[in-house]
């Protein structure tokens, strides 16, 4: 039975282990498999061709991911994140910086810490050495620090409640209290 020609299908791509090239088009939409080419074992890519020319299918264990380079610019994401879009929803039109502003501007960041940071290796032969500057930033990094961006880019919800008693009831809410009300809901 035919396909309609409006209806966009995209078979599952399959790559070589040993070289990134593509070797092979296989599936339908079906369902049904056919076998990837003899010799050599392949790992299943994605069905988006750009994606699976783009994003490899393997993980390099080598690139280090817990970095200074990545606390640092992640805590400062997460937290300028959270700041300014708390500090704008008290407008009438709340203007809301999300995650991927934060994700763009790590880049260039990063790669300046990266190539400003000193190399040095602290604790040298002892079981806590550690270096502020493992290597060049690197893409793992990069979705810890986006994680950190997207966990502070939204308000509190509590927030509304402290804001309420305090203009609308006149009610001196202390900081303890308030805080209180925030993590239990939050």
């Amino acid at each position: 039975m035919e396909q309609p020609s409006n209806e966009i299908t995209s078979p599952l791509l399959y790559r070589k282990e040993d070289d990134n090239v593509e070797v092979t088009n296989v599936g339908h939409h079906s369902g049904e498999q056919s076998s990837p080419e003899e010799g050599g074992s392949f790992h299943e890519n994605s069905p988006i061709e750009q994606v699976a020319l783009t994003v490899p299918t393997t993980d390099d264990p080598s690139l280090p991911v817990l970095t200074f380079r990545m606390w640092v610019l992640g805590m400062l994401s997460c937290v300028l994140l959270s700041f300014l879009n708390q500090f704008f929803w008290y407008r009438t039109e709340p203007l809301s910086i999300t995650a991927i502003s934060a994700q763009i501007a790590v880049v260039p960041l990063g790669q300046v810490m990266a190539s400003k940071i000193t190399n040095r290796v602290f604790f040298k032969g002892k079981r806590w050495e550690f270096s502020l500057n493992p290597g060049p930033f690197n893409v793992k990094e990069h979705v810890l620090i986006t994680i950190f961006a997207n966990s502070g880019a939204g308000t509190v919800y509590a927030i509304h409640i402290v804001t309420a008693v305090k203009i609308f009831y006149h009610k001196h809410m202390s900081f303890f209290v308030a805080f209180l009300v925030i993590i239990t809901t939050q």
